[in-house]
């Protein structure tokens, strides 16, 4: 077990107790510049690569899988345990932009019934390039286009070698719509992006390596990373979370859809019940009861200011991952918002450094 937490600032973790969630109604690429005018280059602060925060003495223990229950519901994370998924199809539709170190393209690809739609950058030169799979976070499907929401992330990443596969989810831009995803908890995206590794590996397309696959998700997409990580434990080589929604669904839940989204949350509570009622539901549907079947490793980054997804539910996931005996990494910035300003250029270097110490 490696369980690592640092912090980047002596008055992390004071801010940590006091970080407040006040919204997601859009995600943070309001912030976010187009592709191709970030890179390496761009103007950073340092990186500080601070030691690990003192730790008790502990033995390691690695306790047995969490079994699944008899009658698990149609809509949980046990029943997209037991799916069997055909992702397939990748195709390159236009070429979008040309770079110095990469081209963009539009793609389509199949998860399951529905045709999904992404941008994926793929590297000048021959390859094979590690892949990533990009995962956003909300962004309402009504103003979202294709590609938005980690446009930064997919210019820097390509920029660093990587070939990077940016979901759309189904109900966004060119993506197949599913009339049931708010009600059945968006579910349907975790299987979008399993689908999108299965979709990169059976491409036949020599640029991408199959064998060298990793998740990076951002505020929504977080928990969409660690719902692909607790039904597909093996799936992928390591997963890298900014800033992420709460690894028990209830949080997010009362947090924006019971209090902004009325009519939402009485969809899903004539469906599969309350949190009071149906509390074995809301258990099913939430990644933390399930971490002990996680089995690559977790960089789960988060700014001590960020006012939409507070810092105390990343700190609740890392301690559930290390409690299971996990390899998480929970890395605090502090003063950072939800989008990271000024100390972005350093996360991503860490991310890096992750990504190239898991996927060589």
């Amino acid at each position: 077990m490696r369980i690592m937490q640092v912090r980047t600032g002596v008055a992390a973790l004071a801010l940590l107790s006091t970080a407040a969630c006040t919204g997601d109604r859009t995600e943070d690429d309001a912030a976010q510049p187009s592709a191709g005018t970030a890179s390496k280059t761009s103007p950073t602060t340092a990186d500080p690569s601070p030691s690990p925060s003192p730790a008790s003495p502990t033995t390691p223990t690695t306790p047995a899988p969490t079994p699944l229950p008899t009658a698990a519901s149609p809509v949980s994370l046990p029943t997209l345990m037991a799916t069997e998924y055909d992702g397939r199809a990748l195709r390159l539709r236009e070429k979008l932009a040309r770079t110095d170190a990469y081209v963009r393209h539009a793609v389509t690809y199949r998860s399951g019934d529905l045709r999904i739609s992404g941008v994926l950058n793929i590297p000048r030169g021959r390859g094979p390039f590690p892949v990533l799979i990009l995962a956003h976070g909300y962004i309402d499907p009504a103003i979202y286009t294709s590609g938005r929401g980690m446009m930064r992330e997919q210019d820097y990443l390509a920029r660093e070698g990587y070939a990077v596969l940016h979901v759309d989810y189904r109900n966004h831009a060119g993506s197949d719509d599913d009339p049931d995803a708010e009600r059945d908890l968006r579910l349907g995206y975790t299987e979008d992006v399993i689908n999108a590794v299965l979709a990169v590996r059976r491409s036949g397309d020599p640029r991408l390596d199959g064998d060298r696959v990793g998740l990076v998700g951002r505020s929504m997409g977080g928990g969409v990373v660690q719902n692909v990580l607790v039904t597909q434990p093996g799936l992928v080589d390591a997963a890298v979370v900014f800033a992420s929604v709460s690894s028990d669904t209830v949080d997010n839940y009362e947090r924006w859809t019971a209090a902004e989204r009325p009519e939402v949350a009485r969809a899903i509570v004539r469906a599969h019940g309350s949190p009071e009622d149906n509390p074995t539901f809301w258990q099913q549907v939430s990644p933390r009861t399930y971490v002990d079947r996680v089995t690559e490793p977790l960089l789960m980054l988060h700014g001590t200011a960020d006012d939409t997804c507070p810092p105390r539910w990343s700190e609740r996931t890392a301690a559930a991952f290390e409690r299971a005996g996990k390899d998480v990494r929970l890395v605090t910035y502090e003063g950072e918002g939800h989008a990271f300003g000024p100390q972005w250029p350093a996360s991503m270097r860490r991310t890096v450094r992750f990504l190239q110490e898991q996927m060589s």
